[in-house]
C-alpha cells in the first residue's frame, strides 16, 4: 500500500482570500486595542480585556502571515 501524500486541509486557492481577511481583522483588533489603551485611564483598565484582544490580534496576525507567506510560494 502507497503512503498517500500530504496535503493541506485548506484548498490552495483560498490562500491569498484567507491571508487578506485574517490579516485586515487583525489590524483592526490592534487598533482597537490601541484606541483603548489611549482613551482609558489606569484605573478602568481591565487586564482580562487586554489580554483578550492581545490574543486574538496576535492569532489573526500570525494566521494572516503564513497563508500570505503560503499565498507567494514560501512553504513554511
Amino acid at each position: 500500500m502507497a503512503p498517500k501524500p500530504i496535503t493541506s486541509p485548506v484548498p490552495e486557492s483560498w490562500y491569498p482570500t484567507l491571508s487578506v481577511v485574517m490579516l485586515a481583522i487583525g489590524l483592526v483588533i490592534t487598533a482597537s486595542f490601541f484606541i483603548y489603551e489611549a482613551t482609558s485611564s489606569r484605573r478602568t483598565r481591565s487586564l482580562a480585556k487586554e489580554l483578550t484582544t492581545g490574543a486574538l490580534a496576535s492569532f489573526f496576525l500570525g494566521f494572516g502571515s503564513l497563508f500570505l507567506l503560503l499565498a507567494s510560494g514560501v512553504y513554511v
